[in-house]
C-alpha cells in the first residue's frame, strides 16, 4: 500500500463520516412514522364522530327516558357511510354486546386488488433485494417506540373500555403480518347519554409505504452525497496526495542521486502548506547542494594547502642525505622543521574550521561583555612589540553569544593586525552602540588591502603575508574562521581601508556588528 493510497483512504473515510453520521441521526431522531400514525388517527377519528353524530340522531328514547338505539336506523347508517374503504366499523350496545359489523353487513365482501405476476422462476431483482436489505436496516436504526401486537379478541381493546366509559380513545398496534393497526372507539351520546360504542379499526399499509418511500428518498439523497463526497474527496486528496509524492520522489532522487543535482518541484505558487513545504525543501536542496560543493572545494584546497609543506619537507629530506655540508645540512633541517610546524599549523586551523559549524549549533547562548572578552584578547598578545589602545563604550556592550568562539573570532582579527603593523606600531580597537547593535573596529597601521581583495581575504587559505614575514606562519583560514563565527551570532565582519586627509592608505579596519542583547 502506498503512502498516497493511504492518504486517499484516510480522506475519504473521515470525509463520509459526517453524511454517514446524518443519515443515521435522520433515521434514528426523526418522527416520522409518530406523525403519519397521528395524522391518521386524526382521520379516522374525524371520520368516526360523523359516523357517531349520525348515530346519535337516529337514538329513540324508552319508556324510562333513557336513550335507547334504534337498531335498523343504525344498520342503515353504517351501511351507507362506514362500509366504505379498509376501515372495519363496529357498533356496540352500552352493555358491550356487538349490535352490527360493517364487514358482514357488506357481506364479506371486499375490493380485490389486481396486480400483474412475476415471469416463472424469476424472484426479486438485485435492486429490489438492496431495496429490502436497506428498509431492514433503516428499520432496525429507527429509534420508534414499539408498538404492542393486536388482540386476537376485539373485545379485550382498552379503547373500547374507555369509550364504555363515555371517553374517546384511539391507539396503534402491529398486526399479525407486519402491518399497522388503528383503532378509534367512541361513545355515540345524545344529551350526554350513552346509547352505544363506536369502534373502527383500520389496517394501514399507507403508513409504511410512506415510511419506506422517506428511507429510499434517505438513501437516494445519501447516495448523490455520497457520490459528490468521494468526488470531492478524490480531489482533494489529488491535490495533496499527489504534490506529496512528487516531494517525497524528489527527496528520495536528492538521497540517492549520485553526482547530480536534483530539482524539488516549485509548488509556491498554490499559496498553501504544501507550498510552504515545497519551498522549505528546496531551500534545504539548495543548502546542501551549497554545504556539498563548499565541502569539496574545502577538501581540494586542504589537499592544496597540505601539499606545498609536505613537496617542501619532501625535498629537504630528500637532499640531505646528498649534501656533505654542515651549514647545508642545518638550512635543510630547518626548512623540515619550519614545515612540520606549519603542517602542525594548518592541520590544527583545517581541523577546527571542519568542525565549526557542528559544534555552533550545538551551544547555547549567553550574555557576553564583549568589553571584558576584548580586554583579555587584547592582554594574550601583549608580548607582540605592539602598542594596543581600546576605546570601551560607556554603557555595557552585552551581546547574546559564545564566549569561547567569540573571543576565537575577536583574537583571529587582532591576531591580523599584528601580523600586518610594523614593529612597535599601534592596533586600535574601538567599541561602540550603533543603534540595536554592538560596533567593534580593529584597526592596523599596515600597507592596508588591495581593493579587490576586500572580499577574497575572507575566503578559506587566502593569505597576504607582510613584507619581511616568513612563508607559512599563517594557514589563511584566520578570518574565513572570525566571518565564520560572527554570521553565525547574526552579525556581520567586513573589510575596509583607511586613509589619510590626502587619500593615502595608512591601514585596514576590520569592523565586527554584532546584535545587542535586548
Amino acid at each position: 500500500m502506498t503512502a498516497r493510497g493511504r492518504l486517499t483512504r484516510r480522506i475519504l473515510a473521515l470525509n463520509l463520516i459526517a453524511p454517514a453520521l446524518l443519515v443515521i441521526g435522520l433515521l434514528t431522531l426523526d418522527p416520522f412514522r409518530d406523525g403519519l400514525i397521528a395524522a391518521r388517527l386524526e382521520t379516522l377519528e374525524a371520520r368516526g364522530q360523523v359516523i357517531a353524530g349520525a348515530l346519535g340522531e337516529a337514538a329513540t328514547r324508552d319508556e324510562n327516558l333513557a336513550q335507547r338505539l334504534d337498531r335498523a336506523a343504525a344498520i342503515a347508517i353504517l351501511q351507507r357511510l362506514g362500509s366504505a374503504g379498509d376501515v372495519a366499523v363496529r357498533l356496540y350496545d352500552p352493555s358491550g354486546v356487538l349490535v352490527a359489523d360493517s364487514r358482514r353487513l357488506a357481506g364479506g365482501v371486499r375490493a380485490v386488488e389486481a396486480a400483474p405476476l412475476p415471469p416463472p422462476g424469476e424472484g426479486p431483482g438485485l435492486g429490489e433485494r438492496l431495496m429490502g436489505l436497506w428498509d431492514r436496516l433503516a428499520a432496525a436504526l429507527a429509534r420508534d417506540p414499539p408498538l404492542e401486537a393486536f388482540p386476537s379478541a376485539i373485545e379485550s381493546l382498552a379503547e373500547l373500555r374507555q369509550a364504555l366509559a363515555g371517553e374517546a380513545a384511539s391507539a396503534a398496534r402491529l398486526g399479525g403480518d407486519g402491518t399497522i393497526v388503528l383503532t378509534v372507539a367512541l361513545p355515540v351520546q345524545r344529551l350526554r347519554q350513552l346509547s352505544a360504542v363506536l369502534l373502527l379499526i383500520e389496517r394501514d399499509t399507507a403508513i409504511e409505504r410512506r415510511l419506506a418511500a422517506e428511507r429510499r428518498d434517505i438513501l437516494r439523497y445519501f447516495g448523490w452525497t455520497l457520490a459528490v463526497t468521494v468526488a470531492l474527496s478524490l480531489l482533494l486528496a489529488a491535490t495533496i496526495a499527489r504534490p506529496l509524492v512528487r516531494l517525497a520522489a524528489a527527496a528520495d532522487a536528492v538521497r540517492l542521486g549520485a553526482g547530480r543535482k536534483v530539482a524539488i518541484p516549485d509548488l509556491a505558487r498554490r499559496g498553501d502548506e504544501i507550498g510552504a513545504l515545497s519551498t522549505a525543501l528546496a531551500g534545504m536542496t539548495r543548502e546542501l547542494y551549497r554545504r556539498l560543493d563548499a565541502t569539496e572545494a574545502f577538501a581540494a584546497d586542504v589537499a592544496h594547502e597540505i601539499r606545498n609543506p609536505l613537496s617542501s619537507l619532501r625535498s629537504a629530506i630528500e637532499t640531505l642525505p646528498l649534501t656533505a655540508d654542515p651549514a647545508q645540512r642545518e638550512r635543510l633541517l630547518r626548512i623540515a622543521a619550519e614545515d612540520v610546524a606549519r603542517l602542525d599549523r594548518l592541520i590544527g586551523d583545517i581541523a577546527e574550521a571542519s568542525r565549526l559549524d557542528a559544534e555552533i549549533t550545538r551551544e547555547d547562548l549567553q550574555p557576553v561583555d564583549l568589553a571584558a572578552l576584548v580586554q583579555g584578547v587584547i592582554e594574550a598578545f601583549a608580548d607582540r612589540g605592539l602598542r594596543f589602545e581600546f576605546a570601551a563604550p560607556d554603557r555595557a556592550a552585552v551581546v547574546p553569544g559564545r564566549p569561547e568562539r567569540l573571543g576565537r573570532a575577536l583574537a583571529n582579527l587582532i591576531d591580523n593586525a599584528c601580523s600586518f603593523s610594523p614593529p612597535g606600531g599601534t592596533v586600535r580597537i574601538a567599541l561602540a552602540r550603533a543603534d540595536s547593535d554592538i560596533l567593534l573596529t580593529v584597526d592596523d597601521q599596515g600597507p592596508g588591502i588591495p581593493d579587490d581583495e576586500l572580499e577574497k581575504v575572507f575566503e578559506r587559505f587566502h593569505t597576504r603575508r607582510p613584507e619581511g614575514e616568513a612563508f607559512g606562519h599563517h594557514s589563511g583560514l584566520g578570518l574565513a574562521i572570525a566571518r565564520r563565527v560572527i554570521e553565525a551570532h547574526g552579525g556581520s565582519l567586513s573589510a575596509a581601508n583607511r586613509r589619510d586627509a590626502d587619500g593615502r592608505v595608512v591601514g585596514a579596519r576590520l569592523e565586527l556588528r554584532l546584535p545587542a542583547a535586548p
